[in-house]
């Protein structure tokens, strides 16, 4: 089968989407797939307002049509509703053409947060971008439950997984730092409530790892935070394995890839009672979802590490290749 993976995000951009979406075409090839990624990298680009790390294609309707013509797919998955996305929806509808696409963010939630644009307008128009597909891959029960709830129709899951063999328990760096060592994960953004863990009265030290456009502000106003910006690999790993805790504030997330890395590490973790913690932590016992985030924290530490990586085991992205594979439509109805 050959795929077009349509997707706005893509590198260098580094998020949950990226990762998630690059991981599953490595998986989904070795099963003898073939997909042909059509990313932004692919044409010139303006930054995104408030977000200049990620690109915005200049792309047109004619120019992805050109494209998908020329790769002549089997398959198509539209991953994301930027630019990208609406041509090829546009280009790909014209053409009788049919194809899948994926909810990975909450968008409705992010723009209200930040523009206070209520969020029933954007669900109604991701609603009709999704409904043009044949099929819209969910993540996670409460994802389902949510979509449902706006509208949203043919929805079928796909479990997203994590690298257990690169996210494994492993020696930690040492931070010199007083313990317990609170740790966070992420893009440093007003959509992820970091100020709820950095206003929570813990003892210990507050660890985070990323960047964003609120990172400066942040680290003026905590100075006893301790903003160490962006790791990767090995480096990343060795991070986790140096935290007590693993502190998830957002709200907002539908998932919280990094939530499996750090149990897959056997670190615990502490969130709200929210869609994305409740279903990665569920009843697994490998974390403490409170609305008081502190008690949380406070209640994670010391959970046993092998609890922790026994949850992120039952996460494979080989498992999650083969239910993305069986998702995936003809882009023509069989005779």
């Amino acid at each position: 089968m050959r795929l077009l993976l349509v997707t706005d995000a893509w590198f260098p951009q580094l998020n949950g989407v990226v990762r998630a979406l690059s991981t599953v075409r490595e998986h989904f090839e070795a099963l003898g797939h073939e997909a042909v990624v059509l990313g932004p990298d692919r044409f010139r680009s303006i930054p995104a307002p408030t977000y200049p790390e990620i690109q915005l294609a200049l792309a047109t309707p004619r120019s992805v049509g050109r494209i998908i013509d020329e790769v002549v797919p089997d398959a198509v998955h539209i991953a994301t509703e930027g630019p990208l996305g609406l041509s090829a929806r546009y280009s790909l509808r014209r053409r009788g053409m049919r194809f899948t696409t994926s909810f990975h963010t909450l968008f409705p939630q992010y723009l209200e947060l930040r523009f206070h644009i209520p969020a029933r307008w954007t669900f109604a128009g991701l609603r009709w971008f999704h409904g043009g597909a044949a099929a819209t891959m969910y993540n996670t029960p409460s994802m389902r439950d949510m979509l449902a709830e706006h509208g949203f129709e043919n929805l079928v899951q796909w479990v997203r997984g994590v690298d257990t063999k690169l996210f494994r328990p492993v020696p930690p760096v040492e931070l010199g730092l007083p313990r317990p060592i609170q740790l966070y994960v992420g893009r440093i953004a007003v959509e992820k409530s970091i100020e709820d863990f950095l206003e929570a009265g813990t003892p210990g030290s507050k660890v985070l790892i990323g960047d964003g456009p609120q990172r400066e502000d942040l680290a003026a106003r905590y100075p006893d935070a301790h903003f160490l910006g962006v790791k990767r690999g090995e480096d990343l790993v060795a991070h986790y394995c140096a935290a007590d805790v693993f502190v998830f504030p957002s709200r907002t997330d539908t998932l919280g890839l990094v939530n499996l890395e750090a149990m897959a590490c056997g670190i615990p973790v502490a969130a709200y009672p929210v869609q994305g913690p409740k279903d990665v932590v569920a009843d697994s016992g490998a974390g403490v979802l409170h609305e008081d985030l502190g008690q949380a924290i406070m209640g994670a530490i010391g959970i046993d590490p092998a609890v922790c990586r026994a949850r992120a085991l039952e996460h494979t992205w080989e498992a999650s290749a083969r239910q993305f594979a069986g998702n995936l439509v003809p882009v023509r109805v069989p005779a």
